[in-house]
């Protein structure tokens, strides 16, 4: 018998073909779950009133959501790396569900933590596998799928704050059961990428997991070294990032004496500019390099962080929404740097920096809750500004094309 040739062992040209109506279903199925998720931080201003919350319970809160979140998902993405689970992440979105209605009915601080952990819970189950399905769809274009990916979450996020403050800051809390409606959509939609992926995303992941073990291995020093440097970028990112997703209503009420509607509005369009900065985040990594857009998207923040505690108002929104646009356009190109250091292991990687992102980002709300109940709101965004000046590390990032 003779050898294989090498081209005998290349996956198929199909396998590198780029599916766009999957990225699309996922990426609304991120839209979906964010949105959910979403309206915990923009009930905050309701649920202090309500339940006469201090800022240390505001970060608990956010702490219980996030963690919860942060120790599962690295889990989940390296058990579905080796046995997919194609319908989890129509049970993830199941979970959330349900926590929203619990959170609707929440008369304690108690039932508050319980109803979010579950929310947490269900967004474990969902982001790892539906990166790894993304990735899978995206063919010889994966910084362009985790951008579609994630601005589908991005923007579920941005649309919180207006259907907490349309729906409901005008007819309660109870109203936050409606959107487990919401739900139940996304269980339709993911349902359809689980078929999917047992027609045809099982041959492109055996295709991947073939190239991968051919590609040249980077050594292990240099993956572990880059990886350490991702998760300290990733510190500087998601604590800023959740400076303003946990605080920045409050933090605008208190020093310009908006209304919480208007407060909501404004912390829209801060989401809204972060949705416009991961989707053209990844592209830009396919074209110039992942390591060059997170070099400058966490760096390029710093000049406008230190100047946004200086601003009257107006300038404030402005500034604020163009330092969101220009950080979270690093995410995307971190995901897939990640993937292109650990290529056989796509899930876990997923996973991992999902899960670490939801955990820094619980931790510091918590911290920062503490923090602003000691010296105040305003104070707190005069020392996160100088968080983005961490981007130099991106200066060490290895080249993982090489």
């Amino acid at each position: 018998m003779t050898a294989p040739s090498p081209a005998s062992s290349t996956p198929p040209a199909s396998a590198e073909s780029t599916v766009i109506s999957i990225i699309l279903a996922v990426a609304t199925g991120h839209f979906l779950n964010d949105l959910m998720q979403s309206l915990i931080p923009a009930s905050y201003p309701l649920l202090k009133s309500n339940l006469a919350l201090s800022f240390t319970q505001i970060g608990l809160i956010t702490f219980v959501f996030q963690g919860t979140a942060s120790i599962l998902q690295p889990l989940v993405g390296l058990y579905t790396d080796r046995r997919p689970l194609p319908y989890a992440m129509a049970v993830g979105m199941a979970m959330t569900g349900i926590g929203l209605v619990l959170l609707a009915q929440a008369a304690s601080f108690a039932a508050v933590l319980i109803s979010v952990a579950l929310i947490g819970l269900g967004s474990s189950i969902f982001h790892p596998e539906a990166s790894r399905i993304a990735r899978l769809a995206a063919g010889m274009r994966p910084g362009f799928a985790q951008s579609v990916f994630q601005v589908g979450g991005n923007a579920g996020t941005a649309l919180g704050p207006l259907a907490a403050g349309w729906i409901v800051l005008r007819h309660g809390q109870i109203t936050i059961e409606w959107f487990a409606a919401v739900a139940m959509l996304g269980m339709l939609v993911l349902t359809l990428v689980g078929r999917w992926y047992i027609r045809a995303g099982a041959e492109r992941a055996q295709a991947r997991k073939a190239r991968a073990r051919s590609a040249a291995v980077l050594p292990a020093d240099a993956v572990r070294f880059g990886m350490g440097l991702l998760m300290v970028l990733m510190f500087s990112k998601f604590i800023y990032q959740v400076s303003f997703s946990s605080y920045y209503a409050f933090y605008l009420i208190e020093r310009y004496d908006l209304t919480e509607s208007q407060a909501l509005n404004c912390l829209f369009i801060f989401l809204a500019a972060v949705a416009v900065g991961t989707i053209i985040g990844g592209p830009i990594g396919d074209r110039i390099g992942r390591r060059r857009v997170i070099l400058w998207s966490i760096l390029g923040t710093l000049p406008l962080s230190l100047m946004l505690p200086l601003l009257p108002l107006v300038p404030t929104v402005i500034v604020a929404g163009l330092a969101g646009m220009v950080m979270a356009s690093a995410f995307p190109a971190m995901v897939v740097y990640a993937q292109d250091l650990m290529p056989q292991h796509t899930g876990m990687v997923a996973g991992l920096l999902f899960g670490f992102g939801f955990g820094i980002a619980a931790l510091g709300a918590a911290g920062l809750g503490v923090l602003a109940d000691y010296v105040g709101i305003t104070t707190v965004y005069q020392i996160c500004a100088f968080l983005p000046a961490f981007g130099l590390f991106a200066f060490l990032l290895p080249d993982a094309r090489h």
